[in-house]
């Protein structure tokens, strides 16, 4: 009995033992949030710490913020440049006295300046960040990364200036344009903009400046966005556009030398058409003031001009031409348009239309007065002499130097029973032979002919007579005319006819 008296006492014992341990064990609740912030990582702080200028000492996180590689050596200029930003205008030269600075965009973020003896601290304080803000910190940071990788590698400058032209952040193109003009990269803008306009928020500028590396000239566009700092510029290198520019200028200063001599008008609309360029031969056919074409109008007041100097046909209705005159540029664009203007005073013009590159037309005005009369004149000639040789009695036939039969008259047609001009295939020596063989008796001249017809070299007159299968008798005499054409006359017998040298025939 005591053996079991004794084991429910050790067992009682050991029992309260525990419970009572496992009171005194167990943590209090004022007693967690201390042990939470023993446990908790302490912020690391960021300080400077500098002797005289030089920076002999700074915190991880202050080499982070000025974005700087450890053991790199930096001096307060450094820091100016880096903080700036941050807490705006640093002194050029380190302080001697202890000065607190505020950023602008956050009021919780100060920058504390001490003087320690011979050295200088710089401690930067501010309110821890939250989790969300660290996460939407390393985001922005990734961006950040990515940006200046790609504001590295654009090939075109890109700076942004204060209002007063100080540069306050470039790109490496601005930093390389500014080594070719021999500029600071940091100090005022090296190209000669535009003044800025309150009223705009966006403007372009060309400038040029000049590279001493080369001696050359550099051309720049540059467009300027206002923003809340200042302004950001973006320049375009238009080299290729003012040397084309340039080359197109002096090609037109050589049309124009070229085109001052020529007696055809010529008058050239761009795109938009406006008159470009004219020559003094358009002032003298169409009487249009120098004025007036100086001043670059546009193609349908030119027409206008035109008509009220009475240099074109005056249509019946002018508002439905003028109406039409698209239909005229069209035609005109697609190499179309040509018309013949007979004036009321009795010139006649040739007006051209030709396309011209970048979209213009170009119109020729052309005199040709004195073609049409000479034309009319010698239509008129060979009408008179045609009505000459139709009405002889003899049958004409003339032909070519190649063989073609080129004219005959109306006696021709009626000996033979034929009509050239009606056909719409060229009649040759070999064909009015055939036909001349089948209506005569057989004769061996025919050959002749046409060989003498052929003939290139020296030939003289001859004639032969001809036997009608109805009994008519020819005379048919050949000889040269001018131009190495032949001509062959039939005549009958019985009419007056010279016989200067024997036949041919008869020989």
């Amino acid at each position: 009995m005591i053996d079991v008296f004794a084991a429910i006492a050790i067992g009682l014992g050991a029992g309260a033992a525990a419970f009572l341990g496992a009171l005194l064990l167990r943590p209090s609740r004022h007693s967690m949030p201390e042990a939470a912030a023993a446990l908790a990582p302490v912020p690391e702080r960021t300080e400077i710490l500098l002797a005289g200028s030089r920076v002999i000492d700074m915190t991880a996180s202050a080499r982070q913020m000025v974005d700087c590689a450890e053991g790199e050596p930096l001096d307060w200029t450094d820091l100016v440049c880096a903080l700036t930003p941050l807490f705006g205008p640093l002194p050029d030269q380190p302080p001697q006295e202890e000065t607190s600075l505020t950023s602008e965009g956050n009021p919780d973020l100060r920058l504390l300046i001490s003087p320690e003896g011979p050295r200088l601290r710089l401690t930067v304080t501010g309110a821890p960040l939250g989790l969300g803000a660290q996460l939407r910190l390393q985001a922005d940071r990734a961006d950040l990364d990515r940006l200046r990788r790609t504001m590295a590698l654009v090939p075109c400058p890109i700076w942004q200036s204060s209002d007063s032209g100080q540069t306050l952040w470039h790109n490496a193109a601005f930093e390389d344009i500014c080594a070719q003009m021999g500029s600071a990269a940091d100090g005022p803008c090296p190209f000669d903009l535009l003044p800025a306009e309150d009223e705009e928020d966006t403007q372009i500028s060309r400038v040029s400046a000049a590279d001493l590396q080369t001696g050359g000239t550099l051309w720049f566009e540059v467009q300027s966005h206002r923003v809340p700092e200042g302004w950001l510029h973006v320049a375009l290198s238009i080299d290729a556009i003012i040397t084309s520019e340039m080359s197109q200028r002096n090609f037109l200063q050589t049309l124009t030398r070229i085109f001052a001599h020529l007696p055809i008008g010529l008058a050239v609309f761009d795109k938009e058409r406006r008159l470009v360029l004219f020559n003094p031969a358009l002032i003298d056919l169409t009487a249009l003031p120098a004025d007036f074409l100086s001043v670059r109008p546009n193609l349908l007041s030119f027409f206008d001009m035109l008509r009220d100097k009475r240099m074109m046909p005056e249509p019946k209705n002018y508002q439905n031409w003028r109406d039409k005159l698209g239909d005229l540029i069209a035609a005109a664009s697609s190499d179309l348009y040509i018309e013949t203007w007979n004036l009321p005073s009795g010139l006649t013009y040739k007006i051209t239309g030709r396309p011209h590159p970048d979209g213009g037309i170009a119109f020729l005005f052309e005199d040709i007065s004195a073609e049409v009369s000479l034309t009319r004149r010698f239509r008129q000639e060979i009408e008179t002499s045609h009505a000459v040789l139709d009405c002889l009695d003899d049958a004409i036939a003339v032909f070519s130097q190649m063989g073609v039969l080129s004219f005959c008259n109306e006696a021709y047609r009626d000996l033979w029973n034929s009509d050239p001009d009606i056909t719409l295939t060229e009649t040759g020596v070999t064909d009015a032979t055939r036909l001349w063989q089948a209506q005569c008796r057989p004769t061996p001249v025919w050959g002749d002919l046409r060989d003498f017809v052929l003939n290139l070299t020296d030939r003289a007159i001859w004639d032969a007579e001809l036997d009608l299968l109805c009994g008519q008798r020819l005379i048919c005499r050949v000889e040269p005319v001018a131009g190495g054409a032949t001509l062959v006359r039939f005549s009958r017998i019985g009419a007056v006819v010279p016989h200067p040298e024997p036949s041919l025939h008869d020989a």
